[in-house]
């Protein structure tokens, strides 16, 4: 079976710092995988990789059978990330950016219904302009805007952040449905026992390189006062 991502000796330098310092790692399609690690490991940068966002300096990888030295842009078409930015346009109604988001993918008026649906978006919500949403509301309308392209591969950046309980159950239902469905998910996050539900294979990230880990549980907590130079090296 042809890996969802496969890479070998990746290096991915931001400036002159090694993001990435020679990462090996194989997921196989629908397959749920959790990076672990601490902040400034390089769990960001490494599914910004993924994602086709930044590039290899030395090394190989291939995501959805596409090569990360050549065939990036054709790898964007299949991937959706969820990262720190929202990836929304702030002069646009909540269901104007799902709406873009889906017709860019081929997706139909009734999956953005359904994405808006699930994600809680309904009623005056959906004709409210991005920019005067909350925090938690914006989350919820990236988290629609990437269930509406139905990608391959989801890259999900610590995807409960700033969610009330029953929109975090949401998240798990559909990345339970998207994993049964055959995608691939790869999360990065801190709240282990969150994501333990999930039943991931679980990877930690250390220094740029990675390697395997049994216990989605059994981390260093973080250091809240690195998160603001972790966002820096790998935003």
């Amino acid at each position: 079976m042809e890996s969802a991502v496969r890479l070998r000796a990746a290096v991915t330098l931001l400036g002159r710092f090694p993001a990435l310092a020679g990462v090996d790692l194989d997921i196989i399609p629908g397959e749920i995988v959790l990076f672990k690690g601490p902040n400034g490991a390089g769990k960001t940068t490494l599914l910004r990789l993924c994602a086709g966002l930044c590039s290899l300096s030395t090394g190989q990888g291939w995501v959805l059978g596409h090569d990360l030295n050549s065939e990036r842009r054709m790898v964007r078409r299949r991937v959706a990330l969820l990262g720190h930015r929202t990836g929304l346009y702030d002069d646009l109604t909540v269901i104007e950016n799902v709406s873009f988001w889906a017709q860019a993918a081929g997706a139909s008026s009734t999956d953005v219904d359904e994405a808006m649906e699930r994600l809680s978006l309904t009623g005056r919500l959906a004709d409210t302009r991005v920019a005067r949403l909350s925090a938690g509301q914006r989350r919820r309308a990236s988290i629609a805007s990437l269930v509406v392209r139905r990608p391959e591969l989801w890259l999900l950046d610590e995807p409960h952040a700033g969610l009330d309980q029953q929109t975090r159950d949401t998240v798990d239902t559909l990345v339970r449905g998207a994993a049964a469905a055959g995608a691939t998910v790869v999360l990065a996050s801190h709240e282990l026992e969150r994501i333990a539900v999930l039943e991931p294979r679980v990877v930690s990230v250390v220094g740029g390189v990675v390697r395997a880990d049994d216990d989605p549980t059994d981390s260093e907590s973080p250091d809240p006062s690195s998160e603001a130079e972790d966002d820096r090296r790998v935003s």
